[in-house]
């Protein structure tokens, strides 16, 4: 894969009515029926409104750019361009020329997780309109939806989606690309995924006038798999994917005990701990899940829970009247991510249990088999109602636990409506 290493002197991002102080913020939905994160943005010379899947680990912001889609701002990115890495080719088209059917295009990888295959699109340039704003010179690609049957690079995403919008470790990301606004936009983004109602996306970090400044952020290093967990790549690419370092785990307090080399990644990039918000639950490798759900299982008979028939895609499930409230969610045992330096990360009744239906709730982790790429993917059902912000100049990762342990939730935001700027 070709280096960026010009990218930063060679894009130019122009914002308009932007200002040092400035943070954009687009509110997130969670779709009733994949439990998936969406948010809206507008594109394009006229704006085009597209709802776009929320993917921590997705590379590029792409969308449907089919034959209703038009844009008198849109520029093809050139094969011959230094910022075209010419790994998904260069492509072409017979015409009539519009976006997504241009000639000498440096293509686009359109990747979605969900899907059974890697599809191809192109990538170029276009404006995005953020409230008042335009930011011009965003690089994205977009992919001609009406070419393929049934919509397939949309496999799993929400009916009302029209591509994603990728928060990987890339230079392609709109964080990044934000960033490059003379300097005055942090490289870091801040995401709060709703249980209910709507959640917030923060460029440029948390912003000093929202109501979630006030809570206090636990700090720990990301990580870097020096291996390519993505589903294309150059040998010697490293993960661009989201990674904390996970010591141990507990249950109610008591060590998990499994073969803790698991969550160390290993010479073939193999193990570790990651973030997927296309992963409606955590994912663990079998020797790590087995245990847990034992251990679960009779941390919750010692409570006097009772344990019912299991309800995929989970294994334990019990009896809801059987189980307390709290403020933090049903009154289960804790699951506790010992991370490094000896903190703790406490997943509650909120995050761990799942209503299946009125009379049971089942414990929310799923089995990923004995030879998973990765031990443990930490999916959106875990991460809703908790304050995370990714900064990727210092690769570190601020979180919060449950905003439950404060009465609040992710849909206490200030965000109303489209994206909006706060001065």
């Amino acid at each position: 894969m070709a280096s960026f290493a010009t990218f930063l002197s060679l894009l130019t991002i122009a914002l308009l009515s932007f200002s040092c102080s400035s943070q954009f913020i687009l509110p997130i939905q969670k779709d009733p029926l994949t439990n998936l994160f969406s948010t809206s943005l507008s594109i394009g010379t006229p704006q085009h409104n597209f709802n776009l899947a929320i993917d921590l680990g997705g590379p590029i912001l792409w969308y449907d750019c089919n034959k209703s889609y038009n844009s008198s701002t849109y520029t093809p990115l050139s094969c011959d361009s230094k910022l075209c890495t010419n790994d998904a080719g260069c492509t072409s088209c017979d015409g009539p020329l519009k976006p997504g059917c241009t000639n000498n295009t440096c293509g686009a990888n359109i990747i979605n997780t969900l899907a059974d295959f890697i599809f191809s699109g192109d990538t170029g340039n276009d404006v995005l309109f953020i409230s008042n704003s335009k930011v011009s010179g965003l690089l994205s690609g977009c992919t001609n939806l009406d070419a393929f049957s049934d919509d397939e690079p949309l496999k799993g995403l929400p009916k009302t989606s029209k591509g994603i919008l990728g928060l990987a470790r890339t230079q392609l990301s709109l964080p990044k690309q934000l960033s490059l606004s003379s300097n005055k936009l942090p490289n870091k983004f801040a995401i709060c995924l709703p249980s209910s109602s709507k959640g917030s996306l923060f460029f440029g970090g948390i912003p000093q006038k929202s109501s979630f400044s006030k809570f206090q952020l636990t700090t720990i290093p990301l990580i870097i798999n020096p291996f390519s967990t993505a589903p294309i790549f150059t040998e010697g690419d490293a993960s661009y994917e989201y990674f904390i370092d996970v010591k141990s785990i507990k249950v109610n307090g008591e060590v998990l005990n499994f073969k803790s080399s698991l969550l160390s990644i290993d010479n073939k990039g193999n193990g570790g701990t990651k973030f997927s918000t296309l992963n409606n639950f955590t994912v663990l490798h079998s020797s790590i899940f087995k245990p847990l759900v034992r251990d679960f299982v009779k941390k919750a008979s010692d409570k006097k829970i009772k344990k019912v028939a299991s309800v995929a895609p989970f294994e334990a499930c019990f009896d809801l009247s059987t189980i307390g409230r709290t403020n933090t969610g049903l009154d289960v045992p804790t699951i506790d991510l010992v991370l490094e330096g000896g903190v703790e990360w406490t997943i509650f009744g909120g995050n761990s249990m799942v209503l299946v239906n009125k009379n049971v709730a089942c414990f929310g982790f799923v089995d990923g088999g004995k030879e998973p790429r990765t031990a443990v993917v930490i999916g959106g059902h875990q991460l809703e109602d908790n304050l995370l912000e990714f900064d990727l100049v210092s690769s570190k990762l601020g979180f919060s636990s449950s905003l439950l342990l404060h009465n609040a939730r992710c849909s206490n935001s200030e965000v109303n409506g489209n994206l909006i700027s706060i001065e």
